[in-house]
């Protein structure tokens, strides 16, 4: 199974491109939809929305053995421990699949009847124990029979400080990781700006790709963190969603910034708009 890392194109300017994708609410693999993105990954997300989904890499094995298609997986440390965790991987591992990404998860409201975070290590940690385990070494230093062969992904916000984003991101290059993919972004002077300043923290330019959020607002949807008012009036202006997103798209790729972790329009209830997802892929590829 090709890895993220060594899929990206900064050097041609053809874009690399993952689709955010969210599991189905059934566990019948009649229940996947009928169509996805033509993009060169499918980043499967973990229960989104808090709400029971099948398990992200079971379903992105399910999704390239039923489609065909190049998948990842998204693992969060809010769940489980370190040993459910690191079983967890080995099992993705036994279905064939070898691109993950590591995320906090968002925390549960404090309500009664809301499940109970674990939190048993951090993902920076995670993307340690990752990293070990294809040394072929489990948490607790024992041999494993076969290393595994993981390529490791991470997450960056950049709207929570650059600096502080930047010497989180240094901290987690530092564990293992291989690539990043960051929440939506709206400006590419920001991504400039972030590399610039973690150029300044570490000492280096950036050693690894980024895949930077390139979110596809829709008329009544949901979007992924704060989004500029300005955003959302072009969607209400009555335009489609795909014009914007591809307009956004262009100032990346002016920026040089060729790899898209690209995020559908989601509504409430959990659809997800692929088609213009698709739509967005095809024209950032037009050039």
């Amino acid at each position: 199974m090709p890895k993220i890392a060594d899929c990206c194109y900064e050097v041609t300017g053809r874009p690399a491109i993952i689709c955010d994708i969210s599991p189905p609410r059934s566990g019948s693999p009649a229940a996947l939809p009928d169509f996805f993105p033509a993009a060169d990954f499918l980043l499967v997300g973990y229960c989104p929305g808090r709400a029971v989904r099948a398990d992200s890499a079971m379903a992105a094995a399910q999704i390239r053995l039923q489609r065909g298609r190049e998948t990842a997986f998204t693992l969060i440390t809010r769940d489980q421990n370190r040993l459910a965790l690191q079983a967890h991987l080995l099992g993705a591992q036994l279905l064939g699949l070898n691109n993950v990404v590591v995320a906090a998860g968002d925390p549960f409201p404090l309500a009664a009847g809301q499940p109970k975070a674990v939190a048993d290590c951090r993902p920076t940690e995670l993307i340690a124990a990752i990293a070990a385990l294809n040394r072929g070494q489990d948490f607790r230093n024992a041999a494993l029979s076969a290393p595994t062969d993981f390529c490791i992904g991470a997450t960056v916000d950049l709207q929570r400080g650059l600096r502080r984003e930047a010497e989180l991101t240094r901290r987690k290059i530092a564990a293992g990781a291989n690539f990043l993919i960051t929440q939506p972004l709206y400006d590419p002077a920001i991504a400039v700006k972030f590399q610039e300043i973690y150029a300044a923290v570490a000492g280096e330019k950036l050693p690894i790709p980024v895949f930077y959020g390139l979110q596809v607002l829709e008329l009544g949807g949901l979007a992924f963190g704060p989004t500029p008012p300005a955003a959302w009036a072009a969607v209400a202006a009555g335009r489609s969603p795909v014009e914007p997103a591809l307009a956004l798209g262009a100032a990346f790729r002016a920026a040089g910034l060729h790899n898209i972790y690209l995020l559908p329009g989601i509504h409430r209830g959990g659809r997800r708009n692929y088609t213009a997802a698709q739509q967005v892929v095809a024209g950032l590829r037009e050039d």
